[in-house]
């Protein structure tokens, strides 16, 4: 890797997300306070011990999605990993997934943090595209559940409609494109990694030699490299390994989304069919996933009313929009910008420290 990732964290990195997100979500509690002037004080008045009650399960739901995140990258590395070194590389997983579009995340500097926690190069990689599939496979599998429990209707009835050289465009043809998309991805990986790695590494190979992906054989080549390796590591795996660790992919995505459950059973009275809530966030993620912007930011304050339609309190949309980001998105920037510091340091005194005992024992032979 010619460039360090962690470069991503510059302050200027940083800060454009932050700008983004506060300038969308300040901008819509500017104009409902201009319809509404006692739109603070309406707030002030609807906390009540309930509301704190459910405010309090969202931080627990937030803390069960690290924890269970936590708990699949030791799984992953066999428990190679300290619970110390897992926070470490998951706070700063998420603190670059809210700094790069949505559609990069955090894997780039998850495969640089990895090796540097004593973990081969092999075996991180394999790591890294193994998480990602769980997590597609969570999507892939639990979304159309979820439509069927709550039906069609419920799942698709969102505000999320625009037109595209003449064309009207819903949020159930954003799904299904972004969906098929997803699927076919993620059964053409699995193939290739649990079926035949050989077989698909020799195909990358053979089209990196091509004249016409010449100029992309570097990239063919590696991504052969890591299909293989991660078949390797991971093929020979117990069925019972996979449901436990795919169990955990579940959790920690859907403490994700009952964070916003909790916020808006909070300050919403309407909001009780908590199951539409949580598959309209399904459906929501697909454009965060398309999202330009790091992290979403603006993209995500915006999408927020028009999928959460009839479960928001009317005037409040911007402040429940700017609410659900503070517990979902800013606590990682700040998390990462504390962890980043102590990480750097503990990594190089470790460096400094096997060096030493490298000369020493050289010394002695």
């Amino acid at each position: 890797m010619k460039e360090n990732p962690l470069g991503i964290f510059r302050f200027n990195k940083v800060i454009i997300p932050i700008l983004i997100g506060l300038g969308v979500g300040f901008y819509m509690i500017a104009r409902e306070y201009s319809r509404n002037a006692s739109l603070f004080s309406d707030l002030a008045n609807m906390f009540s011990s309930y509301t704190f009650v459910c405010l309090f399960l969202a931080v627990m739901f937030e803390c069960g999605r690290e924890i269970t995140y936590m708990i699949r990258i030791r799984m992953l590395s066999d428990n190679r990993l300290s619970w110390k070194q897992a926070f470490h590389i998951i706070m700063l997983w998420e603190f670059s997934s809210t700094v790069t579009p949505t559609s990069v995340g955090g894997s780039a500097v998850a495969l640089f943090i990895l090796p540097l926690e004593g973990l081969g190069a092999g075996r991180s990689t394999a790591m890294v595209m193994i998480a990602t599939l769980l997590d597609e496979l969570f999507y892939i599998l639990i979304t159309p559940v979820m439509v069927l429990i709550c039906g069609i209707e419920a799942s698709f009835a969102t505000k999320f409609k625009f037109s595209l050289f003449g064309l009207k465009v819903s949020e159930i043809h954003v799904f299904i494109i972004g969906y098929s998309f997803m699927l076919l991805l993620t059964l053409f990986i699995l193939t290739a990694i649990f079926f035949y790695p050989h077989k698909f590494k020799s195909l990358l190979y053979g089209l990196g030699n091509r004249k016409l992906f010449k100029r992309w054989q570097h990239k063919f080549n590696k991504m052969g490299d890591d299909v293989l390796t991660s078949a390797q590591e991971f093929r020979h795996k117990s069925f019972l390994y996979w449901i436990k660790v795919y169990g955990v992919t579940v959790a920690s995505w859907s403490c994700r989304f009952l964070v916003l459950n909790c916020i808006l059973a909070a300050f919403c009275g309407t909001a009780t069919n908590h199951a539409v809530i949580y598959v309209r966030q399904l459906v929501m993620w697909i454009v965060l996933c398309i999202s330009p912007t790091p992290g979403s930011s603006g993209v995500a304050e915006f999408a927020f009313p028009l999928f959460l339609n009839g479960f928001l309190k009317e005037g409040f949309e911007g402040i429940l929009a700017l609410l659900w980001r503070l517990f979902t998105y800013y606590p990682y920037i700040i998390a990462g910008l504390i962890v980043l510091p102590v990480f750097t340091k503990r990594v190089a005194e470790r460096k400094k420290k096997d060096k030493l005992t490298h000369n020493t024992s050289k010394k002695k032979i």
